[in-house]
């Protein structure tokens, strides 16, 4: 069934031309409240979820998916959250090579990685590394990660270029910009999806996202399954995208 399911969807995919799906994983914290455990084992149980999305984007021919997994503004909560994240960030690193190289996925950390701590920084570069020739799904993990950071480190790249005398000012353009972004080998967002029941963006992607179409569900990141997701993808089929035209 899931097989003729996945089939149907492939189809689906290329008509309507959904290439990058992106993810806001909210409410690992609240399901944990909500079950009386402590908030490590939500985001835990966030995880499979994040490896059900990630076999489902397998499965249904998605070419890039994004995930906010631990936004710059993240670094807030208590010491202890954050310590466990990262313990959880490095252990999904050690122990997820396999699958990745199995399912042909490439890796990337979008995001400021000079924060972490030395290992992890050095676990990031190496499964980077090992998976940058893989073909398949492109899955990108938006870690210590800012809209607003990622506009402003593209901005002084730029600025850098002109005044080495590389760059002149009238050269520069929108695709100037994007190509100095943190997701420059990316084609552009077609599907945002944000669990939790939130209704905004919380500086993901702010650039990218400009005519992005948006899905939000109540869900909770880890009750997100194969099921919530289509109903993501029906919807960014039933919509009509116009990017700023009219319908001819």
């Amino acid at each position: 069934m899931f097989h003729k399911f996945s089939l149907k969807c492939k189809e689906k995919f290329k008509k309507e031309n959904l290439h990058h799906v992106a993810i806001i994983m909210d409410g690992n914290r609240r399901w944990a409240k909500k079950k009386g455990i402590m908030c490590f084992l939500g985001h835990k149980e966030g995880f499979k979820a994040l490896k059900k999305a990630v076999k489902f984007a397998i499965m249904n021919n998605i070419e890039i998916l994004t995930l906010y997994a631990f936004s710059s503004e993240n670094r807030n909560r208590p010491v202890l959250e954050v310590n466990a994240l990262m313990e959880l960030f490095l252990f999904a690193l050690n122990n997820e090579i396999n699958n990745l190289q199995r399912y042909n996925i490439q890796l990337k950390i979008i995001g400021d990685i000079t924060y972490f701590n030395n290992n992890l920084q050095k676990k990031i570069i190496q499964v980077e590394k090992i998976t940058l020739k893989n073909s398949g799904l492109i899955l990108n993990i938006a870690a210590n990660y800012g809209g607003r950071w990622d506009i402003i480190q593209s901005v002084k790249k730029i600025i850098e270029k002109v005044q080495k005398g590389i760059l002149k000012v009238e050269q520069i353009k929108e695709s100037t910009l994007s190509k100095h972004l943190s997701t420059s080998h990316l084609s552009p967002v077609d599907l945002v999806i944000r669990t939790g029941g939130e209704k905004r963006i919380s500086n993901f992607l702010l650039w990218q996202i400009a005519y992005s179409e948006f899905y939000f569900t109540d869900v909770l990141w880890p009750d997100f399954n194969q099921y919530i997701f289509q109903n993501a993808i029906d919807f960014f089929i039933s919509r009509e995208r116009r990017f700023g035209g009219s319908k001819k």
